[in-house]
Order: structure tokens, then sequence, then C-alpha cells
């Protein structure tokens, strides 16, 4: 019944947490950042969230403007362009649960990278920030390893 794997070398990739505030937009910037014609890349939360500012601060850092992010759902985005992705990589359980769900209607491959919410360190800001950028190192690592291969004709 089920084929090949699909999403080896997808063509469409979206990233889904909680909020859409800072892992799914941190990841979208990055994985965009490393392939800027080669992929389509977006997120989505399973709620609707705030652009975090600790994330804006984190990815400045790295030269990735995600400033003019507007956080959306899954039914947003389904509703303003449609859900045709080749994989949707899930950060957090309850955006797992509700990217499965959908898999009922899509046919699109899903991966559970289980990603920390830096949203929940307590602390001073330097705390705070030292958690945001543990969680952008650690979805830059699974980026790399996850997509080394789809761009290797080109870099």
């Amino acid at each position: 019944m089920a084929g090949p794997p699909r999403a080896r070398d997808p063509q469409s990739v979206l990233f889904a947490c909680a909020m859409n505030s800072v892992r799914s937009p941190m990841a979208e910037s990055l994985l965009r950042h490393m392939f800027p014609q080669g992929l389509y890349v977006r997120s989505a939360g399973a709620r609707r969230g705030e652009l975090d500012p600790f994330a804006v601060s984190v990815m400045t850092e790295l030269g990735q403007d995600i400033s003019t992010h507007r956080p959306q759902t899954f039914e947003e985005l389904e509703d303003w362009e449609g859900l045709n992705f080749d994989l949707i990589i899930t950060l957090s359980p309850e955006a797992h649960h509700k990217a499965l769900e959908l898999t009922r209607t899509l046919a699109a491959d899903v991966e559970y990278w289980p990603t920390q919410d830096p949203t929940t360190i307590e602390g001073s800001r330097d705390q705070k920030l030292a958690a945001y950028r543990e969680v952008c190192d650690q979805l830059l690592l699974r980026i790399r390893r996850r997509f080394a291969k789809v761009g290797a004709a080109s870099g």
C-alpha cells in the first residue's frame, strides 16, 4: 500500500510547533537560509501565538531577520495557500498530533523532532537568550543532518 518514502528529497517543508512564535519560525528561517531557491518552506502552529522577541534577537545574531514573521495556525495557512507539503516536521507534541490528523487527508510525511520550548525557561535575560540559542543550535544541527543530501549537488 505505502510506496517508498516520498520526502527523502522534499520540495516543500512545513515546520510546526505549538504557537508558531519561536521554534517553527526559527526552523523555517534556518532552512530557507540554507536553500534560498531549492525548497518551499513555511511554518505554522497548532494554536496562534505572538512572535517572540527573544526568537527575533537570536535569529538576528545569525544575520536572519524574522521580525516580519506573522504567527499562523494550520487552518490559516490552509485557507491562505493550502497545505501542499511533502514533509511536515513537528517540534512539539501538540503540533505532532495536529499534523497526524492532517495526514488522513494529506499525502505528507511527518517527522517528529521533539524540541524544548525555551519560553518555559526562567531567569535573567542572558539565561533566557542562552536557552533560545540552544534551541536554535539544536534546530540547525537537525536541519543540516536531515537536509544535507538535498543540496549536495549545489554545495
